[in-house]
């Protein structure tokens, strides 16, 4: 007999999810620190060196990650910490649609569309 999908599992679900973001951006993330103590980091002497030319964010940061480099594993840490609230939404959407309460899953879609949003205009500036 096929056992329902509850209020509890969902709770449950969603909360272990959110643990397991934490753990995992924690734990990139250390392995980046780590990484770059190794590597002798130091401070730059000329900060206006640093600066990416604003259409090449995202292709410097993978570029640097496929380098395997000790400040883009730390960002990618920052990226899955950054990312867990969204994917939790997207979790517990998905939960309200198993559960038929579709109330829910129209709040849900509605956060999703702020955040997108969000991100999308983070963008502009």
């Amino acid at each position: 007999m096929k056992r329902h999908f509850t209020d509890l599992d969902l709770n449950r679900s969603v909360g272990n999810l959110l643990r397991l973001g934490v753990i995992l951006s924690v734990i990139t993330s250390f392995i980046g620190f780590l990484k770059l103590y190794f590597e002798g980091f130091e401070m730059p002497k000329n900060y206006a060196a640093l600066e990416v030319p604003e259409g090449k964010i995202w292709a410097t940061f993978w570029q640097a990650l496929l380098n395997v480099e000790g400040v883009a594993i730390i960002q990618l840490g920052i990226l899955l910490l950054i990312f867990t609230p969204l994917v939790r939404i997207i979790f517990a959407m998905i939960g309200y649609l198993k559960e038929k309460d579709y109330t829910y899953v129209i709040v849900s879609l509605i956060v999703l569309g702020i955040m997108l949003v969000s991100f999308l205009m983070g963008f502009a500036h």
